[in-house]
C-alpha cells in the first residue's frame, strides 16, 4: 500500500543519474520503446534500490507538454493536487523553472498523477484531464493549486471542481459530461500504477531526462537551485 509521506520535502537529496539508451518524444505518434533502468541511488535514503523499469512508466499517461516540444530536457513530475509539498513546489520552485527554462525553450515539463491522499485527489486529477478536452490542462492544473486549502479538507469537492472549470473558461456542460462519464479515469489509474511500478512512495517526485540520455531522479519539493544545477550541468548556455 502506498502512503503519502509529507516528510518528503526540502532536505532530501538528488539521486545519481542513470543511463537510458533511447531517445523519445511526447505527443501523438510516439513510438514507445522499452529499456531497462539501472539501480537508482538516493542520497540520504540508504542503499540503492534495484529493479527493472521501462521507459513507458515515465511517458505513458502524462499531461500535455508545458513548453517547447523540442526542448532538450524533459522534466516529469509525479504529483497529487492535495499534496502539501506539491503545493509548495508549485509556489516556490516551479515559477523559476518556468521563467528560466520552460519559457526559454530549454526544458519541457509533463505532469503525471500520483493520487495517494484520497478520493478528492482522484477527482481533481480526472478534472484536469477533462479540462484538456478543451485545451486547458495547464490552466486547470494552476487553478487547482491556486485554490489549494489543505489535505482532505473538501476544497476539491465536485462543486468546487466545476467552479474552477468556470474560472478558467471551460464550457461547464462539456466539463460536467466528462466528469460524469469518468472518461479519463483510466489515465489517472494508469499513472498511479506507473508510479507504484517505479517504487514511488511520496509526492512530489521528479524524473529529469537529460540530453546525454541519462535520467536524474529528484525526491521532494526541492528548491530551485537543485533543478538549476542539474539543468546547467547539461546545457551550454
Amino acid at each position: 500500500m502506498n502512503i503519502h509521506l509529507p516528510s518528503i520535502g526540502i532536505g532530501v537529496g538528488v539521486v545519481i543519474a542513470v543511463v537510458v539508451i533511447v531517445f523519445f518524444m511526447f505527443g501523438q505518434g510516439t513510438q514507445k520503446q522499452t529499456v531497462s533502468l539501472p539501480p537508482i541511488q538516493t542520497q540520504g535514503q540508504g542503499n540503492a534500490t534495484t529493479g527493472q523499469a521501462s521507459i513507458h512508466l515515465l511517458i505513458d499517461n502524462t499531461s500535455p507538454i508545458l513548453g517547447s516540444k523540442n526542448a532538450p530536457i524533459t522534466m516529469i513530475e509525479f504529483g497529487d493536487y492535495q499534496c502539501f509539498y506539491c503545493h509548495q513546489f508549485y509556489n516556490s520552485t516551479e515559477p523559476d523553472i518556468v521563467k528560466n527554462y520552460i519559457n526559454t525553450g530549454k526544458v519541457r515539463m509533463v505532469f503525471k498523477d500520483f493520487t495517494i491522499i484520497g478520493q478528492d485527489s482522484v477527482n481533481a486529477a480526472h478534472a484536469s484531464h477533462c479540462a484538456q478536452e478543451q485545451g486547458k490542462f495547464w490552466d486547470y492544473h494552476d487553478a487547482l493549486y491556486n485554490n489549494w486549502a489543505g489535505e482532505n479538507t473538501g476544497w476539491a469537492s465536485s462543486d468546487n471542481l466545476l467552479k474552477f472549470a468556470k474560472q478558467v473558461g471551460l464550457d461547464p456542460n462539456m466539463f460536467n459530461q466528462c466528469m460524469t462519464q469518468s472518461k479519463y479515469i483510466s489515465v489517472v489509474e494508469g499513472s498511479l500504477s506507473n508510479a507504484k511500478d517505479l517504487g514511488l512512495t511520496g509526492t512530489p517526485d521528479f524524473f529529469i531526462i537529460l540530453p546525454d540520455h541519462t535520467v536524474t531522479k529528484v525526491v521532494g519539493a526541492q528548491p530551485f537551485q537543485v533543478f538549476d544545477n542539474i539543468f546547467k550541468s547539461q546545457l551550454k548556455s
